[in-house]
């Protein structure tokens, strides 16, 4: 089959790899009908996060069962199926609780920019449509096996309510997605934060009714000018750096949420800040597997199209290319067709 190698910083192949297998009686086979990068490929693609070994890429996913495991009960071949980037049983305790991404058997997914991919815990994991869908579906249902997911989760932890002010920090797919969920939360007032013309666009086409393009200190002050000097209700912090977390936390309002699902790197929190500031806050990896029902209701009743945050489409042998375009900006997130 065709898929995706790392090999080292901004060394990245299509080749030719062994098709996957069915090795525990729990998986199921899935020929992919799209696949994609994501914002948190760009970390070890950039050596950010270092790999020590040729690495297969891609957790995002959405496709046809082709095989399943003896022991998989829910899931059959020629069902289409979204999955998280996150295994999980779905029937243990953290899982019931609606933390499928910490589950006790959890996996994280890679090897998902391919043509084939073994999904494990497939009745757990992976969520069936009623029917086929038509293709022009597809790239909103792939969006939902993460980026849409985890905005949806930024906004849920950030605990936006109807009437409430959100901030979202970051314009790539996940903040972008972070202002859709916020909006089909009822957020009445929803601040992007964005330096970047055609970002800016996608975010008022999703709901965000004000842009802030200042940082750090100024952008602090530029939010706390917009809600009359106290801070928002709800902060989306959708990066992971240093700044972006101390951005969110200072723009937001004594008593009020701040959510972080952007992968961390160099992160600290100072305690004495941390404690004067009076926020809550809640973040992690993204338990995508609770909200697929709905946001795929959402997709095919054609409530919302997250689909839109792809704006580069490439087939899966220039995979190269999509990773290029997104280090550089010049897409905000590829849509690989195998």
């Amino acid at each position: 089959m065709q898929g995706t190698m790392l090999y080292g910083p901004r060394d990245i192949r299509s080749e030719a790899l062994p098709e996957p297998k069915i090795t525990r009686p729990t998986d199921a086979i899935i020929r992919l009908s799209a696949t994609c990068v994501c914002g948190s490929d760009l970390w070890p693609y950039r050596g950010i996060a270092p790999i020590e070994q040729p690495t297969p890429m891609g957790h995002e996913y959405c496709g046809i069962v082709e095989e399943v495991g003896k022991d998989v009960k829910n899931i059959k071949p020629g069902q289409f199926v979204v999955g998280s980037f996150a295994t999980s049983d779905n029937t243990c305790i953290i899982c019931r609780d609606g933390y499928q991404s910490s589950c006790v058997h959890r996996e994280f997914m890679s090897a998902a920019q391919a043509s084939l991919l073994r999904v494990p815990l497939a009745d757990g994991t992976l969520v069936a449509t009623s029917d086929v869908p038509s293709k022009e579906f597809i790239p909103s249902l792939l969006a939902t096996s993460d980026v849409l997911g985890t905005g949806w989760f930024a906004a849920d932890a950030a605990n936006v309510k109807p009437g409430s002010t959100a901030v979202v920090v970051g314009d790539g797919a996940i903040g972008l997605l972070g202002v859709l969920s916020a909006r089909q939360m009822g957020a009445e007032r929803i601040i992007a934060m964005s330096r970047h013309e055609s970002r800016q666009k996608l975010a008022r086409e999703f709901g965000a009714t004000d842009i802030v393009t200042e940082r750090r200190d100024e952008g602090i002050a530029r939010i706390k000018d917009l809600t009359n000097g106290i801070g928002a209700d709800s902060v989306l912090e959708c990066v992971g750096t240093q700044e972006s977390m101390m951005q969110a936390i200072r723009s937001t309002r004594p008593g009020g949420y701040v959510s972080y699902v952007g992968v961390p790197h160099g992160v600290e929190l100072e305690g004495a800040g941390l404690f004067f500031a009076h926020v809550h806050l809640h973040g992690g990896p993204a338990p995508v597997r609770r909200y697929l029902p709905q946001l795929i209701d959402l997709v095919l009743n054609e409530k919302i199209n997250p689909g839109k945050v792809f704006d580069l489409t490439l087939p899966l042998d220039q995979v190269a290319e999509g990773y290029k375009a997104m280090d550089e900006r010049r897409a905000i997130k590829a849509l690989l067709r195998p």
